[in-house]
């Protein structure tokens, strides 16, 4: 992989490996309990590769002060589960305990640490740059018994704290599968997508939609831009049509302050790219809690509106079909409403139909392609949310910034270090 170390540039047999992952789950409230276990299942891969290595794994769980803030114990017993190894579960981070068990590892021994947040250094300080996470005490306790770093924590990839940035020039670091696959896939997305190409943007929060639009059009690399659920209905509203006051004050109360800056970067697209881009032609509004077909001529409405209608859909399928490459983040509609999840349904159904290659930009879209058993079905199914956005459009990425700045360093000393043939 272009600029960054891979596990096919390195032997790790016998040696000591943090792996840092990102695993944060949904709990449910009252009994803790995790309700996906995806993500521990996209790090499979990795840990197979790692079979013959003493595997560290590095974790975290929400933040302090969050409700589903815990341990990582239910984490470690799910990853033994799904993965059938034998993995210790070690209440410790960077003190004695932790380091004990590492260096009383056997090859192909796996053990999973508490949640890194726990330590005030991971999450109680704000880091400047990738330098800063480097000069800490937890990342000089863990360098000093390990070999190499191997990170898939993609979905915090676009964060900086020690254990994510912090080991960039005290031990080689190395994407796992999963990061370069995420790479790999989301560059396509971005660098030289097969054409026709289509990305269609919803979800609520609208100033990451404009920003990958503005950098995809930036780059030359996108056809058609499609403008679904809350920002399609913020992109009516900057063409001219009132969708009512109601509609209008959640887009500002959603955005907060940001609501101004993503408002000029919406006039700016819709003026200078008007012709590239399919915004909502209907929609549907609830009323007393029923879904209600709405024209464009009936707006403006001071009922919420909640999806988009049967026009939509029938303009933007053969877009789909077109297209050799579609890219979808953002649900179409308030999907969690069953009378609502149509559009948003309808949507992944074409995805999931057309023969291009479908990239879903994490998340909720994400989340809703595992609930419905259809990520086999599509060619690239992200486990981010914040950090595709910031992938995608086009935002500098701490993490994968370490990986390319310890491949430079790193690159001409494995062989020295014993790391390859």
């Amino acid at each position: 992989m272009e600029g960054v170390l891979s596990l096919d540039d390195v032997d790790l047999s016998g040696r000591t490996v943090l792996y840092r992952v990102d695993v944060n789950s949904p709990l449910e409230p009252a009994s803790g309990r995790i309700l996906d276990d995806g993500r521990m299942r996209a790090i499979l891969p990795t840990l197979q590769r790692l079979s013959k290595s003493k595997v560290v794994v590095l974790a975290h769980q929400s933040r302090p002060g969050k409700s589903d803030f815990t341990n990582t114990e239910a984490h470690c017993r799910i990853l033994q589960e799904i993965s059938g190894r034998e993995i210790e579960f070690v209440e410790d981070i960077c003190g004695e305990k932790a380091i004990q068990a590492i260096e009383s590892m056997a090859n192909g021994e796996v053990i999973f640490l508490d949640n890194v947040r726990t330590n005030e250094e991971e999450y109680g300080k704000k880091y400047e740059s990738n330098e800063d996470t480097e000069s800490t005490e937890l990342v000089s306790q863990l360098a000093s018994v390990a070999d190499a770093y191997v990170t898939d924590a993609f979905a915090a990839a676009h964060r900086r704290s020690p254990t994510l940035t912090g080991f960039t020039s005290s031990l080689p670091c190395i994407a796992g599968c999963l990061m370069e696959n995420e790479i790999e896939s989301l560059r396509t997305a971005i660098r030289e997508p097969p054409r026709p190409y289509l990305a269609i943007l919803g979800g609520a929060k609208c100033d990451d939609s404009m920003r990958v639009a503005r950098n995809l059009i930036e780059r030359g690399s996108v056809d058609r831009i499609a403008f679904v659920g809350v920002a399609g209905n913020l992109m009516l509203w900057v063409s001219g049509k009132d969708i009512g006051e109601r509609n209008r004050d959640f887009i500002r109360k959603t955005m907060g302050v940001d609501f101004e800056s993503t408002w000029e970067m919406a006039e700016e697209l819709f003026s200078k790219n008007h012709e590239i881009l399919f915004l909502p032609l209907d929609l549907a509004v609830e009323v007393e809690g029923k879904r209600q077909p709405l024209s464009l001529d009936d707006l403006p409405t001071e009922n919420p509106i909640y999806d988009v209608g049967i026009e939509t859909l029938r303009n933007l399928s053969p877009i789909v079909k077109d297209s050799r490459c579609v890219l979808w983040n953002g649900p179409a509609s308030y999907f969690e409403i069953p009378e609502f999840a149509f559009g948003t349904i309808e949507i992944l159904n074409m995805c999931i139909e057309t023969e291009a290659m479908t990239i879903i930009g994490g998340g909720h879209t994400s989340a809703l392609v595992n609930s419905r058993g259809a990520a086999g079905e599509v060619t690239h199914n992200s486990t981010g949310g914040g950090s595709t956005m910031s992938f995608l459009s086009g935002e500098p990425m701490p993490v994968i910034g370490s990986l390319k700045e310890s491949c430079t360093i790193f690159r001409e000393k494995l062989l020295e270090l014993g790391l390859t043939d």
